[in-house]
């Protein structure tokens, strides 16, 4: 099976990628990951909102916005499992350490 993107479609996917990898940095560590970080965490975000919001019946609708909304949503998600697995909590440690070495 051959995928055929447009430049256009692929400039939306990069957009939405960076703006949702960036909220999502914002929110769980105050800062962003960086463009390369932002834009694999709210990739994977977007992923993982695809797949499970339809599991839980969620729509939140169509559009840009939504989109970015859902994908920051699942980076969220995606780096609280990270925080937690590298044993982490919010309470009890620092979010600011998951993608640093703590000297």
């Amino acid at each position: 099976m051959k995928m055929n993107i447009s430049g256009e479609s692929l400039l939306v996917i990069l957009a939405v990628g960076i703006a949702a990898g960036w909220l999502a940095g914002q929110i769980v560590m105050g800062t962003g990951l960086g463009l390369v970080g932002d834009l694999v965490v709210g990739i994977a975000g977007a992923f993982i909102a695809s797949w499970l919001f339809p599991q839980l019946g969620i729509h939140l609708g169509s559009g840009i916005v939504s989109q970015i909304i859902d994908a920051a949503v699942g980076a969220v998600l995606l780096l609280m499992i990270i925080g937690l697995v590298r044993g982490r909590s919010r309470w009890g440690g620092s979010w600011g350490g998951v993608w640093r070495k703590r000297w």
